[in-house]
C-alpha cells in the first residue's frame, strides 16, 4: 500500500458517475484525464500555472505516454493520483511518473510514465525551457530512489 517513490504530490478525487463506462467501471481515458489534472495541479503548486505558461509562450506538451491499467475504479471510489518529476534535462524534456490508487484499500490501479517536451505555444514547435521551468526539479529523494532501481522503469511492473 505504499507509494512507488518517496514524497509524492497527491491530487485526490472521487470517481463520478459520468466517468463510468458500459462495463460499470471508470473508463480508461478518464485515468489519463486524472493524470493531466494532477500534473496541472502540481505545476500550479510549484508556481507554474497555465497563466504563466501563456505569458511565457511556453508549455510542456505530451509526446509519449506509457500507461498500464492494473485494476478498476468504480463510482464513488475515493482516488489518489500521485505524480513525481523524474527527469528534467533543463532544455527540452521532462518526464513524470504517475501512480493512481484507490484510497480505501491502497490498491494501485494505474502506473504511468509520461514524457513531455517544451514547446512554443503559438507554433507548437519544440523550444528551450524558460528559466521558470527549473521549478520542475526532481526531488533529491526521488532521484536517489530512481537511481537505486535495478531495472529500467516499466509502468506495468512492480518497482523494486
Amino acid at each position: 500500500m505504499s507509494w512507488d517513490l518517496p514524497s509524492p504530490f497527491i491530487h485526490e478525487r472521487v470517481a463520478h458517475h459520468t466517468e463510468i463506462d458500459g462495463y460499470g467501471h471508470v473508463n480508461n481515458v478518464v485515468y489519463v484525464a486524472w493524470m493531466d489534472d494532477c500534473a496541472w495541479a502540481h505545476s500550479t503548486e510549484r508556481g507554474i500555472p497555465p497563466e504563466l505558461c501563456r505569458q511565457l509562450n511556453r508549455g510542456m506538451a505530451v509526446w509519449r505516454t506509457q500507461v498500464h491499467y492494473l485494476g478498476s475504479a468504480y463510482e464513488g471510489d475515493e482516488i489518489q493520483v500521485a505524480t513525481w518529476p523524474v527527469l528534467n534535462d533543463g532544455r527540452l524534456r521532462i518526464e513524470r511518473r504517475f501512480q493512481i490508487r484507490r484510497k480505501a484499500d491502497g490498491q494501485t490501479l494505474v502506473r504511468a510514465l509520461i514524457h513531455y517536451v517544451c514547446i512554443d505555444l503559438q507554433t507548437g514547435k519544440a523550444k528551450r525551457m524558460p528559466p521558470e521551468f527549473t521549478k520542475y526539479t526532481v526531488a533529491p529523494e526521488v532521484a536517489e530512489a530512481v537511481a537505486r532501481e535495478t531495472e529500467p522503469y516499466q509502468p506495468g511492473v512492480e518497482p523494486r
